[in-house]
């Protein structure tokens, strides 16, 4: 459990079926396997692109705000989360209060296979690469390549990008995902390069916005590749 959650917070989740009260991360997955949840698809939902999610309005509107829920396969419930500190002062820990909702059971929006995932981040990167270096903007150069390899090297210290069972081209997949997210949060964050005018801004944030979708789709491509190579096994 602790490989999913990690061990900095505490985790509760309310609304499961059966439960009156708030339960333990644990007992709750238990409960949604009990009920026929044979895996959990990652959403990644945004203003205008509702990235893994299959509605109903209510759980879509939730994850919106939340930014990101996780969706059962095989059974018919969904959970986001909210974030918050508790305790008292000098005695603050975090706690992510999980909200378990009624979903539908429909695919889920927007997701590519790990094919159209990969050949879109090469064309994006691609793309992203020209267009930042032709309005010399930050984040397009070989001090961005070299921060973006830095980066990496940090994320993936002491652990695995995905868990042992993903197939190779997830991995892959991901880790360029991880990339082209990197050198959006570069080109956006650092400001010694040329975009200083209000119309070069908006440049670096027209050029910037398909890459950044196109690296959010392919991340929830790679999560959700167990549960999508399970659902055509059993076809």
């Amino acid at each position: 459990m602790l490989a999913v959650v990690g061990d900095d917070a505490v985790h509760r989740v309310e609304g499961v079926p059966g439960e009156s009260a708030p339960v333990g991360l644990t007992l709750a997955l238990g409960r949604l396997r009990a009920l026929g949840a044979t895996g959990l698809r990652i959403a990644l939902p945004t203003p205008g692109h509702p990235l893994g999610l299959s509605g109903p309005p209510e759980f879509n509107a939730r994850a919106l705000e939340a930014g990101e829920a996780v969706v059962g396969h095989g059974a018919a419930f969904g959970l986001v989360p909210r974030v918050r500190e508790a305790g008292p002062e000098g005695d603050v820990h975090v706690e992510v209060v999980w909200h378990c909702l009624p979903v539908r059971e429909a695919p889920p929006a927007d997701v590519p296979s790990l094919g159209e995932a990969e050949r879109e981040l090469a064309e994006a990167l691609r793309e992203a690469t020209e267009v930042l270096t032709r309005l010399d903007l930050a984040g397009s150069g070989p001090v961005a390549e070299a921060a973006i390899d830095a980066y990496r090297a940090r994320a993936e210290a002491g652990r695995q990008v995905l868990a042992p069972g993903y197939p190779p081209r997830a991995v892959r997949v991901l880790e360029l995902a991880q990339r082209v997210g990197a050198l959006v949060t570069l080109a956006r964050t650092n400001g010694h390069g040329g975009a200083v005018s209000a119309s070069e801004m908006a440049a670096r944030g027209e050029a910037l916005r398909p890459v950044e979708r196109t690296a959010r789709r392919a991340q929830v491509a790679a999560y959700n590749s167990v549960v999508e190579e399970r659902e055509r096994g059993v076809r």
